[in-house]
């Protein structure tokens, strides 16, 4: 039993750090664009001679 009153306030804290930066992350706009990254590693940029 003391375990436990160990343990769950750290639980819920790590999980209030963890809400706190991905609601942060979601308001400076890091998941707005998730279909360019993927593609833009296939396309070709160099433009120098081979």
């Amino acid at each position: 039993m003391n375990s436990l009153l160990f343990l769950v306030p750290i639980a819920l804290g790590l999980a209030a750090v963890f809400l706190i930066l991905f609601l942060r992350a979601a308001r400076d706009g890091q998941f707005d664009d998730l279909d360019d990254p993927p593609l833009r590693i296939l396309m070709d940029d160099d433009d120098g001679p081979a």
